[in-house]
């Protein structure tokens, strides 16, 4: 099991930053996919932008873009206002369920 994978199994994201260029490694993994070099694994600051949307009965999805690289779908609580393309959203939870992972978001 990845340390993504084991991070993520305690709720944390964590993301892969190469040592040596610097580089966000996305998907994740224990060497630079650039240089090769190894990487830091940092936890995300979780804020992201908001690429797609939709709805189904009462329940929104996204895919949110991270650190300018790293796409995620997941769950977006949608509480007052409406989501639109370029919205900030935070990442509120992430797990894994067997071989799914789950993730959370909400408006900022």
């Amino acid at each position: 099991m990845s340390i993504f994978e084991v991070e993520l199994k305690k709720g944390k994201f964590v993301i892969p930053e190469c040592l040596t260029c610097k580089d966000v490694v996305w998907p994740p993994s224990d060497y630079c996919s650039l240089c090769f070099g190894k990487v830091n694994w940092r936890k995300s600051d979780g804020i992201g932008k908001i690429l797609e949307y939709s709805k189904k009965g009462n329940i929104f999805f996204c895919l949110a873009e991270f650190e300018k690289k790293i796409r995620i779908m997941g769950t977006l609580q949608v509480y007052s206002n409406q989501p639109e393309i370029g919205k900030k959203v935070k990442l509120d939870t992430c797990k894994v369920d067997g071989r799914n992972y789950n993730f959370t978001m909400t408006l900022v």
